[in-house]
């Protein structure tokens, strides 16, 4: 470990392409964190409320159950909410935060588990201390779950303004022939892919001629992967093609 902080995890494509998130600071964490408790709160209170009428058949078992369910909320709202959100909750939301890949790859469900799984231990002995001197400790901000889970938290990148009429002209376009695959695509899009996307567009003229088209090629196989068009809407589109498609596509309704 070292208290040497990085303020930002900086990635390298294999074709040479680079770009950056900004790293959460351990105050913004925490402010996160307290909105999340208090979302945490209210679901413990309506359990609470539910396990009232075990109590007149036992106590004992409107407490185990109370225990049972407020755990699964719990770890549950975490788990939930940040692979539904694609690495955010409430209070992530709330502030611009989001967790993605240390390496800049696609966050995975056992990602997302192992460092929800492994907040309670990051809260012992109480009030997030091994989670907190972790997070102080690690260049990265990261507490004992996120080392586990290879993951940090960043702050999410404000909405990019580009030319689209440069990036994705307003042409015929094949894939929004297809609307039901098309709002399918817009939703299941990642935004660190659709900003990845962008700057591979407005960079393409600094590539070299073989990166690019190898490039352009791996992003197009990830955004095909996610949704699957007919084989005429693909028909002479080059990788790049495809991927100014798709931005078109994403960025305008």
């Amino acid at each position: 470990m070292s208290t040497r902080r990085q303020k930002s995890l900086v990635i390298e494509t294999p074709e040479g392409v680079v770009f950056s998130y900004e790293l959460a600071t351990p105050a913004i964490r925490a402010l996160a964190w307290i909105v999340d408790l208090a979302a945490i709160g209210t679901f413990a209170y309506v359990i609470g409320q539910i396990t009232k009428t075990f109590g007149a058949i036992s106590a004992d078992w409107a407490t185990a159950i109370a225990t049972i369910l407020f755990f699964a909320a719990s770890v549950g709202y975490g788990i939930v909410l940040e692979w539904r959100w694609r690495g955010q909750t409430i209070g992530k939301r709330l502030l611009g935060l989001r967790v993605v890949d240390a390496q800049g790859l696609r966050l995975q469900f056992p990602q997302v588990a192992i460092r929800n799984l492994l907040r309670l231990v990051d809260m012992l002995p109480l009030l997030y201390l091994v989670g907190g001197a972790a997070g102080l400790l690690t260049r990265r901000c990261q507490r004992l779950g996120d080392l586990a889970a290879n993951t940090v938290v960043a702050r999410e990148r404000a909405p990019e303004q580009p030319d689209m009429e440069k990036i994705a002209p307003a042409k015929y376009n094949s894939l929004l022939a297809y609307p039901h695959l098309a709002a399918r695509l817009r939703s299941l899009a990642s935004p660190e892919a659709v900003a990845f996307a962008i700057q591979a567009v407005t960079g393409r003229d600094s590539y070299d001629a073989a990166a690019r088209v190898e490039l352009f090629e791996d992003l197009a196989d990830y955004f095909r992967g996610l949704v699957q068009f007919p084989p005429a809407a693909l028909e002479g589109l080059t990788g790049e093609q495809y991927i100014r498609s798709v931005l078109r596509v994403v960025m305008f309704r």
